[in-house]
């Protein structure tokens, strides 16, 4: 009981030593956590990563003016497919997740697997670049720095009305830009 009681006084009178290192501590383990944690971040917006599950994806965009071209900027799989804002980037990742459970229960772990779940994949990502005003593609392409005189005809006429409007966001005519398309006759304004 004299014991129990002991602990109970220190207990409600802690140490200004016994403080300072449970502070420190914490201190000690937010910093290892929030580095562990960008870490980790960080990993999964590397290309290789992304080939771990969409290898035949990945290879697509080797294709691409996005890969290569004269001006040396190369886009990768998270440039487009993770917002940069930070919250964003959380809620991206944590709706990616159950891409992974769909990887490891062998959703489309072989090529012909992906290339039938190929439409439902793309509509998805089209949906969701859509939502967000193609925000990953405004992260390179801002429309205020467009110049409509090295454009041709078709692109100064769409992007000074449809997009200027706000009608129409980057995703709406420029799907299939960086992969392959998938059997576009079902999709809604395709021509």
């Amino acid at each position: 009981m004299k014991l129990l009681k002991t602990f109970w006084i220190r207990l409600k009178t802690p140490s200004k030593v016994a403080v300072g290192l449970v502070l420190f501590m914490g201190f000690i383990g937010g910093l290892l956590f929030w580095g562990a944690f960008n870490t980790g971040m960080e990993k999964t917006n590397t290309e290789e990563f992304c080939a771990g599950c969409h290898a035949p994806i990945v290879e697509e965009i080797r294709e691409t003016i996005h890969f290569s071209n004269r001006s040396g900027v190369r886009a990768i799989c998270s440039d487009c497919h993770v917002p940069h804002n930070w919250t964003d980037k959380i809620v991206r990742k944590v709706q990616a997740s159950k891409e992974i459970v769909a990887h490891l229960m062998g959703t489309i772990d072989t090529t012909e697997k992906f290339q039938a779940r190929r439409a439902h994949l793309a509509e998805r990502e089209w949906m969701r670049m859509k939502n967000n005003n193609s925000q990953e593609c405004r992260n390179c392409h801002e429309f205020e720095y467009m110049d409509f005189s090295e454009q041709g005809q078709r692109s100064v006429k769409q992007h000074s009305t449809a997009l200027a409007s706000g009608d129409k966001t980057c995703v709406d005519c420029h799907k299939g830009i960086a992969h392959k398309l998938p059997d576009m006759k079902n999709i809604e304004g395709w021509q």
